[in-house]
């Protein structure tokens, strides 16, 4: 066993060296943004899947239009307990940020029970009532994703960004592709993959963008 990398930090740099050279052999010489780049780079380093590097997609300058966000102070709806625990809410915090899952709010199971729908759904009508504007980091639910491009429609929902990271095999490839010509910026991770981790990942890259981006000479 290799003990040069024994610290945390010297693990990190190492691993985002071999993803730096190992993205550099896929991608043939193209460049991508220095902010997707990294959040791509995040991601991978939470999955060590490379096929986010192709799956990953940012509309309507959506990496900088997450970046402001981030800085304004504005608040993050997830559709899952995990994606809100894996969030930097410390980093967040320093611009006033704040992040909501209401899944197991006894309301949101009230509500879905009543109406036969999943907590998911119910849980994104909730966040529909928040005043502040929104930024949605879904990880695990296409339902969550059709209500909230439902809102978005019926111009219910102050939502600012979407991150449509949601993981299966029934309706999430088309939930997702909702949001290709969505009126806002969103971050797609286009076919089956995503989850929880892959939406947390996404923010973390922003907040660290945001907050320390010394931190970021690991990654070049």
């Amino acid at each position: 066993m290799n003990n040069t990398y024994a610290k945390p930090e010297d693990i990190e740099n190492r691993s985002f060296e071999i993803i730096g050279g190992e993205l550099a052999g896929r991608r043939g010489g193209k460049v991508k943004p220095p902010l997707e780049d990294y959040i791509v780079k995040r991601v991978i380093h939470t999955t060590a899947d490379f096929d986010f590097d192709d799956n990953l997609v940012f509309t309507r300058n959506a990496a900088g239009a997450a970046l402001e966000l981030i800085r304004s102070g504005v608040d993050i709806v997830t559709d899952t307990r995990m994606a809100m625990i894996g969030i930097n809410k410390s980093l967040l915090s320093e611009s006033g940020g704040a992040v909501h899952c209401f899944i197991a709010d006894a309301d949101v199971a009230a509500a879905a029970k009543r109406n036969g729908i999943t907590r998911s759904r119910a849980s994104m009508d909730k966040a529909a009532l928040l005043a502040k504007p929104l930024v949605f980091a879904i990880g695990n639910a296409p339902t969550a994703l059709i209500r909230i491009r439902e809102l978005i429609d019926e111009n219910k929902l102050d939502a600012k960004l979407v991150i449509a990271a949601a993981v299966g095999f029934v309706n999430v490839v088309e939930a997702k592709e909702l949001f290709l010509d969505a009126p806002l910026p969103c971050i797609i991770a286009r076919g089956r993959k995503g989850g929880s981790a892959v939406a947390a990942a996404i923010v973390n890259a922003v907040l660290v963008s945001a907050f320390r981006p010394a931190a970021l000479q690991i990654t070049r």
